[in-house]
């Protein structure tokens, strides 16, 4: 196999496997994937990979259910460095209101990698949330919800906020979008990184 399709096969198993160790709270496995200065970057968190872990162990043992699916990737690779675009949806199900609703929220993740001591890492994930629906389970229930609070959050993910608010995070409110000053921040971080 040609070197480079074995390296953009070794990050694209990181990918996945971020979703599968990190949905299922396999944290040994999930945190064998990032370099030691790891930085994860989501609606309710920003900071180090190790604060990112603890957070993510709460909130797992106190029953919040997330699911990751990860799609296709674009990766760019120049010597120890990669970049990633990964097409995703985040899943979750809460009570919101008295109603238990799911919230689906599309996503492209942004990557960097580097390969240190040959071994390839993750050292930054970061999202650009595109679009999120809100709906009750059961389809026979309908929800009000407080449009002051859905309207202070952007369109690629004022449900998924709005459900993490109501639950008790703070969530950012200038994550990326599809348009904007933010989205333009990460495209840049991308292009300065495997140049």
């Amino acid at each position: 196999m040609p070197n480079e399709l074995l390296e953009r096969q070794i990050i694209n198993e990181i990918i996945h496997n971020w979703a599968i160790w990190r949905d299922t709270g396999n944290w040994k496995k999930f945190r064998s994937l990032w370099h030691d200065d790891g930085y994860m970057s989501a609606t309710m968190f920003q900071g180090p990979i190790d604060e990112f872990i603890d957070q993510a162990k709460r909130s797992h043992q106190s029953g919040v259910a997330v699911q990751h699916i990860m799609g296709g990737s674009s990766i760019d690779i120049n010597k120890n460095r990669a970049a990633a675009q990964t097409r995703a949806t985040i899943g979750q199900r809460a009570i919101i209101h008295d109603v238990l609703c799911d919230v689906i929220c599309t996503i492209r993740f942004c990557d960097l990698f580097e390969k240190r001591n040959n071994k390839w890492g993750l050292v930054w994930r970061k999202g650009i949330y595109e679009k999120d629906r809100l709906d009750p389970v059961d389809n026979t229930k309908s929800i009000s919800l407080d449009t002051n609070l859905l309207n202070m959050f952007p369109d690629g993910y004022r449900h998924l906020a709005y459900l993490q608010s109501t639950n008790g995070l703070t969530v950012k409110k200038d994550m990326p979008g599809i348009n904007g000053p933010e989205v333009e921040e990460v495209y840049t971080k991308i292009e300065s990184w495997i140049s």
